[in-house]
């Protein structure tokens, strides 16, 4: 990497890290046959016209993390057309651990993707969360307040697993326990044995779950309020976890919720059998979110307020990640100024700065990105990548 690609000094906290990607490549990863830039700044701009492959190359990165990627996509849907099935991104990462070449994909006829780490091959995705936690923010997101609660449940389960890297080994057991009881009560023959087991499986995990996520929902709400003077462009969310074991949880102990679900499991096996599904636990759960200033369900506000509140509470969830993990995250943010006003556009620029996160952002025109100062600005263009003046 030449000199003069070093990135600025950031006013990061003492005794936190912060992350940075060196360099970036990507092969047969959707429009990209191969592709690969060098950073060179903590703002990096992706600008093009639509179906360039900007959002593409955001992916890319997004699969730097455990998971599915920020489009939710399968694996082989994320080939290149035209190639041979796989697909590879790579990056040379200053980390948490120190630096690191990280390299994630597919190979061509294989169902899993593959993590290396400085060559090693690594068994699963979760040793990724060792050296860096990333987060995105997509128009695909901008109708969460009104949509169906299993998109904030997942939202939220993201924002967990950027704290807690076992949480996603956690809600993957237990939806697996929840699909393994409904189809036992499925079978009127089953050993109530078997059933007990489950149950056990079902009321350790699914408490263990809802407690993360209350956990991580009330350090939200704290650091919400804690954005300074530029977290005045984004309004300050409410947000209330909505749910029995929540509810309960909010009054006796974990191991005490942990007794009174799994007798209700058990007392509620007619009930589930007809309805062909457990009727309660975290799989049922709603995150509620408030306009604190107008105390007003963000349901009810306005297209804008509810974009200004959902990056209020992406940026309070970088505070947190940094706060927590001691290292600061990678943001993905995608068309994010398309909808924002000047002053806005200044204050996400401000406050991107105070976190001291890494920030690659997407738009179609260069001037709308003109308050981020130090921004390095990339041309995506039909599947390749050019350095452009910032």
């Amino acid at each position: 990497m030449p000199e003069d690609n070093a990135f600025p000094e950031l006013a990061v906290p003492g005794g936190i890290c912060p992350v940075r990607l060196t360099a970036l490549k990507v092969a047969d990863f959707r429009n990209y046959a191969s592709a690969a830039i060098e950073v060179a700044s903590n703002a990096v701009v992706l600008v093009g016209p639509n179906g360039a492959g900007k959002t593409n190359l955001l992916e890319a990165i997004s699969y730097l993390s455990p998971g599915r990627g920020l489009r939710r996509a399968r694996l082989g849907d994320v080939a290149r057309i035209g190639g041979a099935g796989g697909w590879a991104v790579a990056t040379d990462v200053e980390g948490a651990v120190g630096p690191a070449r990280i390299g994630t994909g597919l190979v061509a006829g294989e169902a899993t993707r593959q993590v290396r780490i400085d060559g090693t091959p690594q068994k699963g995705t979760d040793i990724l969360s060792d050296h860096l936690r990333v987060m995105w923010l997509t128009p695909a997101m901008d109708g969460l307040f009104t949509g169906p609660a299993s998109d904030r449940r997942r939202f939220l389960d993201r924002l967990v697993l950027s704290v807690d890297p076992a949480h996603g080994r956690r809600v993957a057991a237990f939806e697996q326990a929840l699909t393994g009881r409904n189809r036992l009560l499925e079978d009127h023959r089953t050993d109530p044995a078997w059933l007990d087991a489950t149950e056990a499986q079902i009321a350790e995990l699914g408490v263990a779950v809802a407690a993360a996520r209350g956990e991580t929902v009330a350090c939200l709400a704290r650091l919400a309020d804690e954005t300074g003077p530029a977290g005045e462009a984004f309004p300050r969310a409410g947000l209330t976890l909505e749910g029995d074991l929540e509810a309960a949880l909010a009054k006796a102990s974990a191991s005490e919720v942990e007794d009174w679900y799994l007798r209700d499991l058990a007392a509620a096996r007619s009930r589930d059998r007809a309805a062909g599904r457990t009727l309660v636990g975290p799989h049922r759960s709603d995150l509620a979110v408030t306009y604190l200033a107008k105390a007003m369900p963000a349901a009810l506000s306005s297209t804008g307020e509810q974009k200004a509140l959902l990056i209020g509470l992406v940026l309070a969830h970088a505070r947190l990640v940094t706060e927590l993990a001691r290292m600061t995250p990678l943001l993905l943010l995608d068309e994010i100024t398309a909808h924002l006003d000047p002053g806005r556009r200044e204050a996400l620029a401000g406050l991107i700065d105070e976190i001291g996160t890494h920030a690659f952002l997407t738009g179609t025109d260069p001037v709308m990105f003109e308050a981020f100062s130090g921004r390095q600005v990339i041309e995506a263009v039909d599947g390749t990548l050019r350095s452009l003046d910032a």
